[in-house]
């Protein structure tokens, strides 16, 4: 069964209708729309939806959060809780929503034997492939509570180089608005209020001197057009 986007006129009013139309074939939803009282203009099987990958925070949980869940859970299951009822004590103290939900979908998936693992990898927008790759290891050699407290710091790390890069990619960006407001600055309020000297002094100005004088009138002139 696949679904069908048409266009079709209705024959007794002759109104135009776009739907979409559930058949086995094109033929097959002709036929159904005909019998409906419509004749087809067109119809074209529905594109299928695209689905793009997870961005890195558009999962709805933090890497804070990945961060406390992990290190809570290498806690309990040093201390010998089984994996299940620790997934529910986490579960029933999570303020986050969303993940508060994915962590009771694998409780229920670990519930029905499957590993811990693979229902992490139901969850790719908040697990990585590394990060559930790796549980499977910890899992398949008795030291997930070792895995889960390593890839804590591993997080940390990342999410602090995160910053580091976020904030000097910042920087040199806050440098150059600055520099902007400063040089509009210098064109409309400094450099005007020193142009009747430079007239008076006579001869030529230099070539820098009289560029910034147009480059003055200029901005003067034009700044609605700037800010608009």
């Amino acid at each position: 069964m696949a679904t069908y986007k048409y266009k079709a006129r209705f024959n007794q009013t002759g109104v135009s209708k776009r739907g979409e139309i559930d058949a086995p074939s094109p033929d097959a939803a002709t036929q159904r729309l005909n019998a409906n009282g419509l004749t087809v203009l067109s119809i074209a099987p529905k594109p299928k939806d695209i689905v793009l990958p997870p961005f890195p925070g558009s999962s709805g949980v933090s890497s804070r959060e990945l961060v406390v869940f992990s290190r809570q859970l290498s806690t309990m299951i040093d201390a010998g809780l089984p994996i299940v009822q620790a997934l529910d004590l986490l579960s029933s103290q999570e303020v986050n929503p969303h993940f508060k939900r994915i962590q009771l979908a694998i409780k229920t998936d670990v519930e029905t034997g499957m590993t811990f693992g693979d229902a992490l990898r139901k969850h790719p927008g908040v697990f990585p492939p590394l990060y559930s790759s790796l549980v499977t290891a910890g899992e398949v050699g008795g030291v997930l509570d070792t895995i889960l407290a390593r890839l804590c710091v591993q997080i940390e790390k990342a999410d602090a180089m995160r910053r580091k890069i976020k904030g000097a990619l910042t920087y040199p960006i806050g440098t150059l608005i600055v520099a902007i407001i400063i040089l509009i600055f210098m064109l409309l309020k400094v450099i005007p209020t020193f142009q009747d000297m430079f007239s008076s002094m006579g001869g030529e100005l230099p070539a820098l001197t009289q560029f910034l004088i147009d480059a003055s009138d200029w901005v003067v002139d034009n700044i609605w057009y700037i800010i608009a």
